[in-house]
């Protein structure tokens, strides 16, 4: 299966599995960037945020179970779950928080908009949000995306 069918399939099962939710939710990272319309590099996996009060709903239907996420210095999550059953691995996390200066803060999201793919529409952060998040994580990879998602890319039109 080629990268693109991989994505597509796997958006697919995650919007079935998000019919349960209640509350907002969102596709987060280089998929996110993809259903914007720009080259995120290879999306090797899909990233949903959801609300806590979903987590049985979303995850119970699938077999998981959620669980307390751990810190990996720069995030962490009050539950992280892996899903291996689609093309792509999906990880739902709920409670997410960055590590910011050496403080921790909840990521919450303002916007939500719906991007289309294939006839299928998914919430994603308004381009803006998207690109001032993918800063804050401040890893090159999330940098360069935040670059291709501002109108002027890396410089300030002259």
């Amino acid at each position: 299966m080629n990268p693109d069918e991989a994505l597509r399939e796997t958006l697919q099962l995650v919007a079935r599995a998000m019919a349960p939710a209640r509350h907002d939710w969102w596709i987060v990272a280089s998929a996110a960037c993809r259903l914007h319309g720009i080259d995120s590099g290879a999306v090797r996996d899909v990233d949903v945020l959801l609300d806590e009060h979903d987590l049985a709903a979303v995850l119970v239907p699938l077999g998981l179970s959620p669980a307390a996420g751990t810190s990996d210095g720069l995030f962490r999550s009050r539950c992280f779950v892996s899903w291996d059953g689609a093309p792509l691995t999906v990880e739902f996390f709920a409670g997410f928080e960055l590590c910011e200066a050496g403080q921790w803060s909840e990521v919450r999201l303002q916007t939500r908009e719906w991007r289309g793919l294939d006839g299928l529409e998914l919430p994603v952060p308004q381009r803006g949000e998207l690109a001032d998040l993918l800063r804050r994580f401040g890893r090159p990879k999330d940098l360069a995306r935040a670059d291709r998602l501002s109108p002027s890319g890396p410089f300030p039109s002259r």
